[in-house]
């Protein structure tokens, strides 16, 4: 009997969201995500030690900066030996709030990719949707570096990153879902507020939605998952990353997955069309306390983790 999993590829493009490239090898994802969370808890596993040691060696004299870039990118050129499409690969957090610097962290990644071979038509640069992230994702494009739109909470986000024309987005289903249920507290019901009316797959399909409704090219990408169940909840979204963990649980089910999101099921939906400018962008994402706090909550914790990465790696030099 067919797998979930391959149900799942029948409608939506499945991606992998780790830095363990050897754990996701058995379940054949057409991309991969990484960010400064999962290289560090990669670089910690015996098996990518060497690969962490050998990048420190061979850059030890350039600034931290530099070696982190060149660490990141040396996964993401593995990752790409494996995967037959693209790997995303995160602007250093602490930039979300500077364009200017974005832009150019942006250029100093793709042109090591470049160096080693890899065509940027294969890179994700991943950027934070701040004002100021969605700003450098606009030169980018034109520049013909695709971005992919991170730590997304919100639809104001959403059309921003598309009206900038940025590749892809990534909206994080999981930690909407978390921010809710620890809102509600003792007062959460998973049955009423789990599956379809799930608020993390109810914001993705809102952000989907829009997009078709109104011919956007941008990629809907659904990201941080919890469970299956929101997993199956947006099958036919463009794509959906997921760790090896949740791979595995669909891998191992025969359940049947039917398709949820198609651009012809939301034609009729009635949508209306939002202009959003700097002052409605900063405004709308401050009104919604959920993707204020889980905006602001991410970035800190990219930020924080990518210190611990640039501390583990003092200690090799």
């Amino acid at each position: 009997m067919t797998s979930a999993l391959d149900q799942l590829k029948q409608y939506t493009t499945v991606v992998a969201d780790t830095g363990d490239f050897q754990q996701f090898i058995q379940f054949k994802p057409q991309d991969a995500t990484t960010n400064p969370s999962l290289i560090l808890k990669a670089v910690q596993k015996d098996d990518y030690k060497p690969l962490l040691e050998k990048t420190v060696k061979e850059h030890a004299k350039k600034p931290m900066p530099q070696i982190i870039d060149h660490l990141l990118v040396a996964f993401g050129t593995e990752i790409l030996k494996i995967i037959p499409g693209r790997v995303s690969t995160e602007v250093d957090a602490r930039l979300s709030f500077d364009t200017k610097a974005s832009i150019a962290k942006a250029h100093e990644i793709i042109k090591l990719y470049e160096n080693a071979g890899v065509s940027r038509d294969r890179v994700l640069i991943k950027l934070a949707s701040t004002w100021e992230g969605v700003r450098a994702a606009e030169v980018l494009q034109k520049e013909g570096i695709h971005c992919n739109m991170t730590l997304l909470f919100s639809l104001a986000q959403a059309i921003a990153c598309a009206e900038a024309g940025a590749q892809l987005i990534s909206p994080f289903v999981g930690r909407i879902y978390d921010w809710y249920k620890k809102s509600a507290g003792a007062e959460w019901n998973e049955v009423k507020n789990g599956g379809a009316n799930d608020p993390g797959v109810q914001s993705v399909r809102r952000i989907y939605t829009y997009y078709k409704k109104f011919g956007y090219k941008t990629e809907v990408m659904g990201a941080s998952f919890r469970t299956v169940s929101q997993i199956t909840e947006l099958a036919g979204c463009d794509l959906l990353t997921i760790s090896p963990h949740l791979l595995k649980k669909l891998a191992d089910s025969n359940e049947k997955v039917e398709r949820k999101l198609s651009p012809e099921n939301v034609k009729n939906e009635k949508v209306e069309k939002i202009v959003v400018d700097e002052p409605t962008f900063r405004f709308l994402v401050n009104d919604d306390a959920m993707a204020t706090e889980k905006l602001a909550e991410g970035i800190r914790a990219f930020a924080a983790d990518a210190i611990k990465l640039e501390k583990l790696i003092t200690t090799l030099q």
